[in-house]
């Protein structure tokens, strides 16, 4: 593609800049914890690609092209580990009550089946109030999310990233979007709970400077991208099984099969290993979700299209993750280091 016809943003810089998604949020500052939704319009073909050495996850088997359901009614990113698995029940309940979901028997007696895939991160450890007992809060907060659905919302602090550690980092939650010269649009949404740095050592210079469109995410450039082998710098000195994990969804307007949608989910991995290092290690539980919207056809040449979608993807995705760090703050009445509380050089 030439420099003239480059991808720029969308006019929210959001994933819901892919028409026919919303995204709602909610979080409990309390417990230090949060969930985003991503909620179609109409139901979505939906791919799962998992490269973490400690997922966490609901209905990602049924997305696998060979089974039967091809569309979801939603996806669910949470904290909380396996607690924040209930927050896709909150969800699945709400979307049922509309009448929404997959519905074998189409009876006026049996209701339909909400699917609603989710991936965890890992945020129990971060000083919010856990003694929840037998009533942990995500499928309130899953409910007050999906409820909450619109084309806008912020970043940083908030959603499943509420309560995230980007390496030694306030981690939070991130978004970005491009819209193609032809009109294809893709847009990412992503929770940053990693175990690696999304800065290059001895500086504040995103990994994911390369890729970053006008100043979005602080403007300084790639000038500062240097490591050598070994040295993670920011990353979590004590990582931890399973404290850790990116889990991301990126969407399209174009109408994808589902195995078109798993290398679309596959290529937007790269995005993540663009923004974070170290990322994929035995203690993360990286997760991506593609979506399709399916608004405008897959154009003639399919398979050249899809890597455009994915190439679209992984970029997106790298500028998400750094924007979810750039826009992150401290836990009401904390210190945790942020962003920009790095020295500038």
């Amino acid at each position: 593609m030439s420099e003239t016809a480059a991808a720029a943003p969308g006019s929210r810089n959001l994933i819901t800049d892919v028409a026919g998604l919303r995204v709602g949020q909610a979080h409990d500052a309390a417990v230090r914890t949060g969930v985003s939704v991503i909620l179609p319009d109409d139901r979505a073909v939906t791919a799962c690609d998992v490269r973490g050495g400690g997922p966490g996850t609901r209905e990602t088997d049924a997305l696998n092209p060979e089974n039967l359901v091809e569309a979801v009614d939603a996806i669910v990113l949470s904290g909380g580990s396996v607690y924040g698995l209930a927050a896709a029940d909150g969800v699945a309940a709400w979307l049922g009550a509309q009448g929404r979901g997959y519905g074998l028997v189409v009876r006026p007696d049996v209701p339909k089946s909400p699917v609603v895939p989710a991936a965890i991160l890992y945020d129990l450890t971060n000083g919010g109030d856990k003694a929840w007992s037998e009533d942990p809060p995500y499928r309130r907060l899953g409910r007050e999310a999906v409820v909450s659905a619109g084309l806008d919302f912020d970043l940083g602090t908030t959603g499943a990233g509420y309560g995230a550690m980007a390496g030694g980092l306030k981690g939070g939650t991130g978004s970005a979007s491009l819209i193609a010269a032809d009109g294809i649009t893709v847009g990412a949404l992503v929770a940053v709970n990693s175990f690696g740095s999304v800065v290059a050592p001895g500086g504040r210079t995103f990994w994911a400077a390369p890729y970053e469109i006008g100043e979005e995410f602080g403007g300084l450039g790639p000038a500062g991208l240097r490591a050598a082998p070994d040295d993670w710098g920011l990353a979590k000195a004590d990582p931890g099984a399973r404290m850790n994990t990116t889990i991301a969804c990126v969407a399209t307007d174009v109408a994808l099969t589902p195995a078109q949608a798993k290398r679309v989910a596959v290529m937007a991995q790269d995005g993540l290993a663009r923004a974070i290092r170290p990322i994929h290690a035995p203690f993360d539980g990286d997760v991506v979700f593609a979506l399709s919207t399916a608004r405008r056809p897959l154009p003639q040449d399919a398979d050249f299209a899809i890597a455009r979608i994915g190439a679209l993807a992984a970029d997106a995705l790298a500028r998400a993750v750094a924007r979810a760090v750039y826009a992150a703050t401290p836990w009401p009445g904390t210190e945790v280091p942020t962003w920009r509380d790095l020295p500038s050089k």
